[in-house]
């Protein structure tokens, strides 16, 4: 049995459970959008939410806010940070919460340290998330996975490729961790959003608009786009691009665009939050990612009935039905992604099939109500039993 069961089993079951969402950043990303919209979501005479980071402040936190959210900063300067460790204990222990859900390895590890610093009786209930296949974990961070794993009372993973992945490696049966898909909220646009934002970056009706939207960093692997759009290149600039996002690449990709030619047709926005009108605006959604989790501008580009090109990994597949809501391409295969948006380009008819295919699957499997409701479920369950799947079957 988890160790606070026994403050589990004397709590009143129909008040409020307190609820803390951490994560290490609040920079604009798909997990912490994922933040927000549960944090906000989560039905108010049920659950009393509190959500805490230790950096990187953005837009988010003002959304949470405005709201009547409460948002606390638990700043963290180094890596090894003691008075951080202290902060976070007491934040913990003030709290008084039921339920501790954190997104993010460090967040994780952190928050299961702090954990275990408290008596027994205070200690709340630890959910910890699986958001990716973690390919690039070593043998030390995959050690230090299991031991936050163990000390979870239920693992949550976005994706069932993320779940498995993540089972094998740390020697668990898949069964031990819950899949909760993300879920994606509904924005709506202004009409002649498509015409407006197409004139603001000079695309003309004939010419297809190709989206990116995302952090700047190499797992993203927006080179390989790049590479593809060079390919393409015939003086008919029939193809636009556009790569929406920030991050530290984002002066070396620039320079990349330069040199390889492609000044004229593709252009760097920075960081956007008009991500619904973004995807209005385009007509093709490419993600070349090495590594996903399960991607939210896919399932936004997919609500927004715009096909899709992503690499063939992580979450993606459980997205991407290829040559039905839009195709998958090997990883750093620029050759084969230049080849479908040549062929998208050319068929818009096949456009709108994948379209309207692809909006009709997130519609029915991905909807924000389904995943709040799920997370909603999972918190009133893990408070109800105190224990876990996560611990019982974790014994050495």
């Amino acid at each position: 049995m988890h160790p606070s069961s026994e403050r589990a089993a004397v709590s009143t079951p129909d008040r409020r459970l307190r609820v803390l969402i951490v994560t290490d950043e609040m920079e604009v990303g798909g997990s912490q959008r994922q933040i927000v919209n549960l944090a906000l979501g989560l039905d108010t005479q049920q659950h009393d939410v509190t959500v805490a980071y230790f950096r990187q402040r953005s837009f988010f936190v003002d959304e949470l806010q405005r709201a009547g959210l409460r948002v606390v900063q638990v700043p963290k300067r180094r890596k090894v940070d003691t008075g951080f460790v202290r902060a976070l204990v007491s934040e913990l222990r003030s709290g008084h919460y039921d339920i501790v859900h954190a997104f993010a390895f460090s967040a994780e590890f952190w928050t299961a340290l702090s954990c275990a610093a408290l008596p027994l009786r205070e200690r709340p209930q630890l959910i910890t998330s699986i958001r990716g296949t973690y390919d690039w974990y070593g043998a030390m961070q995959w050690r230090a996975k299991r031991w936050v794993t163990r000390r979870s009372s239920r693992v949550v993973a976005n994706s069932r490729m993320g779940a498995d992945f993540a089972a094998q490696r740390m020697g668990l049966p898949p069964a031990n961790f819950d899949v909760i898909y993300n879920g994606v909220a509904v924005e709506p646009v202004a009409a002649g959003t498509r015409e407006s934002m197409r004139a603001q970056w000079q695309v003309s009706p004939q010419q297809t608009l190709v989206l990116f939207v995302g952090r700047l960093v190499e797992i993203k692997d927006v080179a390989t786009l790049l590479r593809a759009a060079a390919r393409l290149l015939d003086g008919t600039q029939s193809l636009r691009y556009l790569v929406c996002g920030d991050g530290p690449l984002r002066g070396s990709l620039e320079q990349q665009a330069q040199s390889q030619g492609l000044g004229a047709v593709m252009a760097f926005t920075g960081e956007r939050r008009d991500v619904a009108a973004l995807i209005e605006a385009a007509d093709i959604l490419v993600l070349p990612s090495l590594q996903e989790g399960l991607s939210n501008v896919i399932l936004e580009a997919m609500r927004g009935g715009r096909p899709v090109l992503a690499t063939r990994t992580g979450g993606n597949v459980e997205l991407v039905e290829d040559g039905q809501t839009g195709f998958l391409f090997e990883v750093g295969d620029d050759q084969a992604l230049a080849g479908k948006l040549e062929q998208l380009a050319g068929d818009e008819d096949l456009r709108e099939r994948l379209g309207q295919a692809g909006a009709a699957r997130a519609t029915e499997q991905f909807g924000m109500q389904a995943m709040v409701g799920a997370f909603a479920r999972l918190y009133r369950d893990t408070h109800r039993r105190g224990g876990s799947r996560a611990d019982s079957p974790q014994q050495e």
